[in-house]
């Protein structure tokens, strides 16, 4: 959420940014600065109200002293007008806030100012590529197939338990999945991350803390009888760990890693994009989170996203980078960076990572602080990345490695599997 002091002091400025995300929020930024003009007056009645009460109150106490009693009795006869006042004051108070929480929370956060603007993710600027596009053998087919050849993914035993989206994984394509995860894990470990094992449901308090709620309440699996949500990615627990506290300014930087599974419903997806695992409603992935002093959150998004590619390099994947047009962003972000590596028999490119800066608009919502040297509280950056979600690796490492004899093992990985062929 945009911090309100910012938005009084910078609409305008704040209007052009969000123009970068193609919204048009100039009608409901100056209606959340002309209902907090309303909600600060209704305030200042209250507190003037209050001190009016706590005089009359010391007045009534020292008439009492002072046998006065029936002076003190008219006073108190204004002390209750007051308390009546007071109620219908709070009760404004209350309604004002309301209203412009409401209205906050439906603005996005502003995109940084190196975001490129554009509408689609044909607009997204590439800023990297790397590696070997792979060179198939006349036979080659798609990751669907070669699950099936295999028998390492049953796309229609899931549609047959569960439904389509949620498949099992067999012999070897279950012993790839687990390698993947240790794989990553243990890089995230090497690299400084803190492991975590998250739940893998959170109450709306969460949701709302990192800004899927309500801006992705309809592409999350709900329970109902509980109020809980099932977690579309790793963010949103990890990162809610802190909300609520103020961290130590010397702690930063606040590094976790953490494995789950990720439920996303994915409403209206459909299509040849959408076959085999190039989208799934539940998936492994592994995340990295930082917790960052606002000075520092960049220079962390640029070490985050170099983790990546390091991951990628390892695995031995073309892959390429894009920061991601105004279009094309996410409702919290600041600036992204998206990694896609070369699916070769698919021909397209597969996102395979998200690494993203929220700088405070997580931590205003969640309440996230810290206390600069000064002794000043102020709001913590938030940053997370995807490192990595497994399904579109799988089907690019499938389809890359694949030969005549079986799918080649790319050698980083041969210690977590125990194999070096899927035959």
């Amino acid at each position: 959420m945009l911090e309100l002091n910012y938005i009084r002091e910078n609409a305008a400025e704040v209007a052009a940014r969000l123009a970068i995300k193609n919204i048009d929020a100039a009608a409901t930024l100056q209606n959340i600065i002309d209902i907090d003009a309303r909600r600060r007056e209704a305030q200042k009645e209250l507190d003037d109200n209050l001190a009016e009460s706590n005089a009359i109150a010391r007045q009534v106490g020292e008439l009492f002293k002072t046998g006065k009693a029936a002076e003190a009795g008219e006073l108190k006869a204004r002390t209750a007008d007051l308390k009546i006042l007071a109620k219908d004051l709070a009760e404004k108070l209350e309604a004002l806030t309301t209203e412009q929480n409401n209205l906050l929370v439906q603005l996005p956060n502003v995109p940084h100012v190196s975001v490129p603007k554009g509408k689609t993710p044909e607009d997204n600027e590439i800023v990297h590529s790397e590696g070997t596009m792979p060179v198939l053998y006349d036979g080659a087919v798609p990751h669907w197939d070669l699950a099936s050849k295999y028998d390492i993914i049953d796309f229609e035993l899931g549609n047959k338990v569960t439904g389509a989206g949620f498949p099992f994984y067999k012999g070897q394509g279950a012993r790839l999945q687990r390698a993947l995860i240790n794989f990553f894990l243990d890089n995230g470990i090497e690299a400084g991350y803190n492991e975590i094992q998250p739940p893998l449901v959170v109450n709306e308090a969460s949701g709302y803390g990192t800004g899927q709620l309500p801006d992705k309440d309809g592409q999350m699996y709900f329970c109902d009888v509980d109020k809980l949500y099932l977690i579309p990615t790793a963010e949103v627990p990890v990162t809610n760990i802190y909300r609520d506290v103020i961290v130590k300014a010397s702690d930063f930087p606040i590094k976790n890693v953490a494995y789950s599974n990720c439920f996303r419903r994915e409403a209206g997806s459909y299509g040849k994009d959408v076959r085999g695992l190039n989208r799934l409603h539940q998936f492994d992935k592994v995340e990295i989170v930082q917790i960052q002093h606002p000075d520092h959150s960049y220079q962390a998004l640029d070490e985050m996203r170099e983790y990546v590619a390091g991951l990628l390099r390892k695995l031995e994947l073309p892959f390429r980078i894009l920061k991601l047009c105004g279009g094309d962003m996410s409702f919290t972000s600041s600036l992204t960076f998206d990694f896609e590596v070369y699916s070769a028999a698919q021909q397209r490119w597969l996102e395979v990572s998200s690494v993203s800066n929220f700088e405070s608009f997580q931590s205003n919502r969640m309440k996230l602080r810290f206390k600069d040297e000064n002794g000043k509280t102020r709001l913590c950056h938030t940053l997370n990345g995807s490192a990595l979600a497994l399904p579109r690796i799988v089907a690019s490492l499938l389809e890359n490695n694949q030969t005549a004899e079986g799918i080649r093992i790319p050698a980083a990985l041969v210690k977590y599997t125990g194999f070096e062929m899927i035959k």
